[in-house]
């Protein structure tokens, strides 16, 4: 019964729906707020699901809500069929970011065993490279400090991603507060030095990366122009 229930409604709906795509206009208010419900339920809700809807078994479920109408499932059924679609997503979406990433890494351990023989390249006990671009005698930063830089990040394919450089702005930053590889690195560096760094994974942003211009393992390269240090604890 309810299969013929749905069956009947998707026929109608089918039908009104043919009718509907050959007007030129939208001839109320009422209709063009049916429209534009439909557009922001499309761009807002419906567009994570890709191709896995059925547009005339979704449009009967919103009648049959809406109206007060029987319904094929229950809410509680329509919840839960909800949160497994969401937990599948989930970890479809963990997986891949963790193939990417494990992708990433050997990417950037390949570019660092390379790089490694680049004249004037040194490596830090955790792992960092760094070389001198200009040397500088001044004072060197503590963990504790606040610093005044200006920098660059790239990835390995050269893709800037960050630069003080381009906003036109030194950055400040307490030494602290930033990735690992960061609160290492410049506490190597002399004020009015320049260094270049790359900073594997594990010590910039890890598996999870940082919004949509690092993926999850990415190594990263950063110049660093230590201009000052703002305030030092003794």
């Amino acid at each position: 019964m309810k299969k013929t229930i749905i069956a009947a409604s998707v026929a109608l709906i089918m039908a009104s729906g043919s009718v509907f795509a050959e007007a030129s206009k939208l001839a109320s208010e009422d209709d063009k707020l049916s429209y534009s419900l439909g557009m922001l339920i499309g761009e807002r809700i419906l567009k994570q699901y890709s191709e896995e809807i059925d547009y005339y078994i979704l449009l009967e479920a919103m009648r049959a809500q809406h109206q007060g109408s029987e319904t094929v499932i229950s809410m509680e059924e329509a919840n839960a069929t909800m949160q497994a679609s969401e937990e599948k997503a989930m970890a479809a979406a963990a997986e891949e970011a963790k193939l990417a990433s494990a992708k990433a890494i050997a990417l950037g351990q390949a570019f660092m065993l390379q790089n490694k023989s680049v004249e004037g390249v040194m490596t830090t006990d955790s792992g960092i490279q760094y070389q001198v671009l200009t040397a500088a005698e001044g004072p060197k930063p503590k963990a504790t400090d606040i610093v005044k830089v200006h920098y660059k990040g790239t990835t390995i394919d050269g893709k800037t991603f960050d630069s003080s450089y381009d906003r036109g702005q030194p950055a400040e930053f307490g030494l602290n507060q930033v990735i690992p590889g960061w609160t290492e690195g410049v506490q190597l560096m002399s004020v009015g030095s320049k260094y270049k760094f790359v900073i594997p994974s594990k010590l910039a942003y890890g598996e999870q990366g940082a919004g949509a211009s690092i993926g999850p393992g990415e190594t990263l390269i950063f110049e660093v122009e230590l201009l000052e240090i703002l305030n030092t604890e003794k």
